[in-house]
Parts: C-alpha cells; structure tokens; sequence
C-alpha cells in the first residue's frame, strides 16, 4: 500500500470513534489529560483490532466476515443506545455525575464498538500481504489524535450544547453501526 492510501484508511478508521469522542466530550467536559488519556485508550484499541483481524484473517478470514458487522452492530447500538438514553436524563444533586457512571468499561466499549470495522479491514490486509504493522500504527496514532481533538471540541460545546452533542453522538453510533451491517446483508444497493 502507497503513504497515501495508508493515511487515507487511517483516516477513515477514525471517524467514527471521533465522532463518539465528541459526544463523550460533550458530556464529560475532560481536562486536556483526560482527553489525551481518552484518546490513547481509543487509539491503542483501534491499533490492536486490525492485528487481531489480520491474524484471524490468516487462519480463518470466512468466520470474522460472517460476524464482524453483527458484532459492531451491537456494540454500536448498544453504547448509542445508551447516549442518546443519557441525553434526556436531568443530573440530579447528590447524584454521581454521568462521568462517574460512565468511567473506564464505558470508554473501552465505546473504543472497542467504533473500531470493530478495523478488525475487518486487517482481515483483507491479510489477503493482499500488506505491512499490518505499520498500518496498525498508522491507524492507531490517527485515532489517537482524532478522538483527542473530537474530546476537546466536545468540551468547547458542552455547556451550551452537551445534551445536543450527546444525542448526536449516540445517533451517529447507531447510524454507524446500522451502515456497517446494512453494507455487509447487501441492503445498500
């Protein structure tokens, strides 16, 4: 694969975890730590999934095809599922705030759901021969970056537009994850 190629792949593996660190940011309101922390844990995950794709590809690319869009469906649906359920929820005194119920497992599904269409595409790099190493690295820092900035920018908005942020994001996931399983049935002509 040409540079271009790989940072184009890179960038489009990372949208939509940017697209949930917006509303995670929105939400969360994170200090510039945390959004870098946030971002590591999305990139570090969306760098391993293509080498766990690639590997299965080798031994058993059918099975992974078979279920990866089922698997990102759910996950997807599930942790949007859950935004958009949060969007419409008052904070009450006295209540831990969202971030303290949505801590670390909320952030790793959310990673893990956003980056199961990486897992595909190291199945199909492991047909063509490409340098997965690379392109998990390159995958892995684009995320990184992206989903700290999406942290970031989410912030900026929360105050004003949180509640609007978190929906969107939580529409967006299920967006995502219903295309992803559209694409693979054969429903979108």
């Amino acid at each position: 694969m040409t540079p271009l190629s790989i940072a184009v792949l890179s960038l489009s593996m990372s949208t939509d975890a940017f697209a949930a660190a917006v509303g995670r940011g929105a939400a969360h309101r994170p200090a510039f730590a945390t959004a870098v922390r946030n971002g590591l844990v999305f990139g570090v995950i969306e760098a391993i999934t293509p080498l766990i794709g690639w590997s299965l590809g080798l031994l058993a690319a059918g099975f992974v095809e078979q279920v990866d869009h089922w698997i990102a469906f759910g996950l997807l649906g599930a942790v949007g599922a859950k935004m958009l359920w949060e969007a419409f929820q008052k904070e009450e005194e006295g209540q831990p705030s969202r971030a303290a119920r949505t801590g670390l497992l909320a952030l790793v599904a959310t990673a893990v759901g956003t980056s199961i269409d990486a897992a595909a595409v190291g199945v199909g790099l492991a047909f063509i021969g490409a340098n997965i190493w690379i392109i998990a690295l390159s995958i892995g820092c684009t995320t990184f970056v992206a989903t700290t900035i999406g942290m970031l920018i989410g912030k900026a908005v929360g105050v004003r537009l949180g509640k609007v942020a978190e929906f969107l994001g939580g529409v967006a996931l299920i967006v995502i994850g219903t295309t992803i399983l559209a694409e693979h049935m054969g429903w979108l002509g």
